[in-house]
């Protein structure tokens, strides 16, 4: 038998879905969760009944982690005229005919983060949950919709400060800026996105795939931003900056371990500190 799949599908009912991220201890993006994901969302855009779909995290204190840049160049290359997978997958599950809904509990960094911007809605644990893009304390771009939908969501100056910065943000600051939905206390988060869930997998499905193409209409970035944001994270992957500080910060999570993925928006600060000293 192969490895298990870092992506769990549970099919709770014709209407309603569940996907939970599972590939501990630090839940980090690799080429099998981009792929599994993939397939899931197609399947899902030609479901008549499906309507509600939710992501959750197996891991305790990650949702979604940033991807494992070690693997980065084993991402599959887009056929002639077609997107690269990445962007194919955050632009297909923002357009798909169905809602999806981020649970976040844990870290939420990088093309975790990517991903749960692509969500129609983020409820997050106001004690647990923590969000960051570190790409450009790490040398690279974000490649995925970071700096396409954050700046939509919160504002240009804010996007910038958290971009540039690479720090973790807690949950109470990004609900208050508006990087997600809404926060709710740890012991209230499940409940309340199931009821949430339900009350949507109850509703018309065209009504609510109308009305969120509709908005969709009024807020999306244009896909060739998006595009373009990935060729520049690929191009960023070669560059002196990044290969400056690849070695610096690896050999820092290897001390590290779990320590360091815990407090990486910290890390990235110190890594970098070193480096110009």
């Amino acid at each position: 038998m192969g490895n298990p799949s870092t992506v769990i599908l549970e099919r709770n009912s014709p209407r309603l879905a569940t996907i939970t991220f599972s590939n501990p201890p630090a839940n980090v993006a690799i080429v099998e969760t981009v792929a599994r994901l993939a397939d899931i969302v197609g399947e899902f855009e030609r479901d008549a009944e499906l309507q509600v779909v939710v992501f959750k995290s197996a891991v305790a204190d990650f949702f979604l982690n940033h991807f494992d840049l070690a693997a980065a160049g084993d991402l599959p290359p887009p056929e002639k005229g077609a997107l690269p997978i990445w962007t194919d997958l955050v632009v297909r599950l923002t357009k798909a005919p169905f809602i999806s809904i981020a649970s976040i509990r844990g870290r939420t960094r990088g093309a975790g983060n990517e991903l749960a911007l692509a969500c129609d809605l983020r409820y997050a644990s106001l004690e647990k949950a923590m969000f960051g893009q570190p790409e450009v304390g790490a040398g690279l771009l974000p490649g995925g919709g970071g700096t396409e939908r954050l700046p939509r969501a919160i504002g240009r100056d804010r996007a910038l400060e958290a971009i540039l910065s690479s720090s973790d943000y807690d949950a109470a600051l990004a609900e208050r800026w508006g990087w997600v939905t809404r926060t709710l206390p740890d012991a209230e988060l499940d409940s309340f996105v199931d009821a949430m869930a339900a009350r949507l997998a109850s509703f018309d499905k065209a009504s609510l795939a109308s009305a969120k193409a509709l908005i969709n209409r009024a807020t999306l970035p244009p896909e060739a931003d998006l595009i373009a944001a990935f060729s520049e994270f690929a191009k960023s992957l070669t560059l002196p900056g990044f290969i400056a500080r690849a070695a610096g910060t690896q050999k820092m999570s290897a001390q590290l371990g779990l320590e360091f993925e815990l407090r990486m928006g910290e890390y990235i600060g110190i890594a970098n500190h070193k480096l110009s000293s």
